[in-house]
């Protein structure tokens, strides 16, 4: 049997974040589309996680990425319409009981450009 990954969010001027929890995570397969996000993959036990997201607003499917670490998976989608404000990560007004909003990392935009670009970059190298 499957279930959805504990999943958090947050926004950004460009970018729209998730983390995908999942520890020790094998055969991780993510789809970025314009609308839509697919998430799967399994942990060390062979739990199959698959949570799909249609997205609140349209993103950059080509300028999107994703980057494995040992305790989670974490997308960052290109916003079709930069610095327009997402209310919520999904199309639905309705909040799945994995989401969460990421508090740690959501913050006021004012002059956060340059840390995002930074942010960007980072996950870019790796």
């Amino acid at each position: 049997p499957r279930q959805p990954a504990k999943t958090l969010w947050y926004d950004r001027p460009r970018y729209v974040y998730l983390e995908f929890c999942v520890e020790d995570s094998r055969d991780v397969k993510v789809v970025i589309e314009d609308q839509r996000l697919v998430f799967s993959c399994r942990n060390a036990d062979g739990v199959e996680f698959y949570n799909e997201i249609n997205l609140y607003a349209r993103v950059n499917s080509k300028d999107s990425r994703e980057k494995r670490s040992d305790r989670s998976i974490t997308c960052f989608m290109r916003k079709w319409k930069e610095k327009v404000a997402w209310p919520r990560i999904t199309k639905e007004n309705i909040k799945p009981a994995w989401l969460f909003v990421d508090f740690d990392n959501w913050r006021d935009w004012e002059g956060d450009e340059e840390m995002e670009r930074a942010m960007v970059e980072q996950y870019a190298e790796v």
